[in-house]
């Protein structure tokens, strides 16, 4: 018989230290580049600043993280990095089954430079989104079911989109539940690209493309 510590759903905030390759300081002046083609897509930055330089010294860094697991699967997030999912264990057998780095090392290959590979990132208003190496709002939340859920909402800068996410894990289930809200509070009609971007064995991209009105 399951012990009801067994069964239960963990949701706790904590901290962890990472090896970490140090971004330089962004760029101070407003950087117009409406006309660069960044995969595919608008260059387009304004107002975010952009970091062009990333450090060849490696230093211990601590991070704020928030664990979500129960006895089959233990999910970490990272809300300073973006709010990726920065590992996913299966802890029915001690298995990554999303790639997991050990080193936080940006490449300058994100919308505003730094960008890092490892676990599951999200994309949101379109891909490598111009913060997903910088925070974002989050907020923990148990519900009756005996469910927990960390919410997390962030809002772009360039063009005013909002997502909010809830990641909820049950206490006798083996996922992770996704549930997202989109929406567009200004007046004017808004392109919106959202998806995952998840590495593993094999690279997998997740897209969506639509409008909000």
């Amino acid at each position: 018989m399951m012990s009801n510590e067994e069964s239960d759903v963990l949701l706790k905030e904590t901290t962890i230290t990472l090896p970490t390759y140090l971004t330089s300081k962004p760029e101070k002046n407003p950087m117009f580049l409406e006309k660069r083609v960044y995969q595919g897509s608008s260059g387009k930055v304004y107002p975010f600043p952009v970091t062009e330089k990333i450090s060849e010294k490696k230093v211990d860094r601590e991070y704020k993280a928030v664990i979500l697991e129960n006895k089959y699967v233990q999910i970490t997030f990272l809300p300073e990095l973006g709010g990726r999912i920065y590992r996913a264990l299966d802890k029915t057998n001690n298995y990554d089954f999303v790639y997991y780095n050990h080193v936080i090392k940006p490449a300058l290959v994100g919308l505003t430079g730094s960008w890092i590979s490892g676990g599951i990132e999200f994309n949101w208003p379109q891909h490598h989104r111009p913060d997903t190496f910088l925070p974002i709002e989050y907020e923990l939340k148990e519900n009756s079911d005996g469910s927990k859920t960390l919410l997390v909402s962030d809002i772009d800068r360039m063009y005013g989109t909002k997502v909010l996410v809830g990641f909820t894990m049950f206490p006798d289930k083996a996922y992770l539940k996704m549930d997202e809200h989109f929406s567009n509070p200004t007046d004017l009609p808004q392109t919106f690209c959202g998806g995952l971007i998840q590495r593993c064995p094999l690279t997998i991209i997740l897209s969506q493309f639509f409008h909000l009105m």
